[in-house]
């Protein structure tokens, strides 16, 4: 398949509100600003979305301004049971009001809706995550949480993708292998996210004017190798037209490595997906071949029948291969991870 690395700083949108060079980039280097675009301000979906984890406990922090409707989501994992709790607060026609920053570089976003509170700092060398969620638990526990995140890698997955239809598109940066340094609790109990429990940090930032009726693919993973480098990978597909590159790419050492069309093979039962079975993964290169066991559905959907959000973000256990650009091979043995699917209707 075709991939259009786009190595130089440019505007994203031109006049018309489309995406001037669809492709991929290793850093971000188109520039995303709201004001260029020329579809109406409900159909603008900004987010960032945070994936902090280890082996033990994980804590996945939405903010999102997606034109009608506004969310600060919350999910905690703990994988050792396994369990999961997720909630949304929400608000309606937020229309830019959550301030998204325009690049993932550097910048601020802090919001409450009701009684929730989150905050994100970015000062471009640390990314510190608080907040509060008050009536979370199950018997009503507060969550709160506080994390920090440092070492940046130098290269991380960036994409530019058109849809078919005029002045639409999705700026999307994945940056995988951060490492973390903090905790939540939930009421009385705590949950450590420290780096000595080698526990690291996923960005998933994205901007752009989307389509209403949407299913995207996703899957994503962060580890240290036995030898202490650190190692991850972003598959996906379904966000938009992916003529001109794939948002596939491998991490190791700070350092991305590009590969081309992964295929998520999810099982059937009754003519029905079925999430907590055995899953697989190909890619049209070879360079991607895993086999996925899962352990939590983390499924949490929000349908209003005409808006609808509809996840299966599944969490569990990666085993196979993966080959970097210049042919080593990495080998994974029940190393955490998680792949979803997800319907949108937005």
């Amino acid at each position: 398949m075709f991939q259009n690395e786009v190595k130089e700083i440019r505007r994203l949108l031109d006049k018309e509100g489309n995406i001037s060079e669809a492709g991929f980039a290793k850093k971000l280097n188109w520039e995303y600003n709201r004001a260029d675009i020329t579809a109406r301000p409900c159909r603008i979906k900004e987010w960032d979305y945070y994936y902090i984890g280890n082996d033990e406990c994980a804590l996945c922090l939405t903010m999102a301004d997606m034109g009608y409707i506004g969310a600060l989501s919350a999910t905690v994992m703990d994988f050792t049971e396994p369990s999961q709790i997720t909630k949304s607060a929400v608000c309606f026609f937020p229309m830019g009001s959550f301030r998204m920053p325009y690049t993932s570089i550097a910048g601020d976003c802090s919001r409450k809706i009701g009684k929730v509170e989150m905050t994100f700092i970015n000062d471009g060398f640390t990314r510190r995550l608080y907040g509060k969620y008050p009536k979370f638990g199950n018997a009503g526990e507060t969550l709160s949480f506080n994390v920090t995140l440092t070492d940046f890698p130098e290269e991380s997955m960036v994409i530019a993708t058109p849809f078919e239809k005029k002045g639409y598109f999705y700026y999307n940066q994945k940056i995988n292998c951060m490492t973390a340094d903090g905790g939540f609790s939930l009421g009385d109990k705590e949950y450590s996210l420290a780096k000595e429990k080698k526990t690291l940090a996923t960005l998933d930032w994205g901007r752009g004017v989307w389509t209403y009726d949407n299913t995207w693919y996703w899957g994503s993973l962060q580890t240290y190798l036995a030898d202490g480098t650190k190692f991850g990978f972003n598959i996906g597909y379904g966000f938009g037209c992916n003529d001109q590159a794939t948002e596939n790419m491998l991490f190791y050492d700070g350092k991305s490595h590009k590969i081309d069309e992964v295929t998520f093979h999810i099982p059937q039962k009754d003519g029905k997906d079925d999430f907590m079975s055995s899953w697989l993964f190909t890619s049209s290169d070879g360079r991607f071949e895993m086999q996925f066991e899962p352990l939590i559905d983390r499924y949490a959907p929000f349908d209003l029948k005409l808006f609808a959000m509809i996840p299966h973000q599944v969490f569990g256990y990666f085993t196979g291969k993966a080959v970097l650009d210049d042919g080593q091979t990495i080998e994974l043995t029940r190393t955490l991870g998680f792949a979803e699917k997800v319907h949108n209707k937005w």
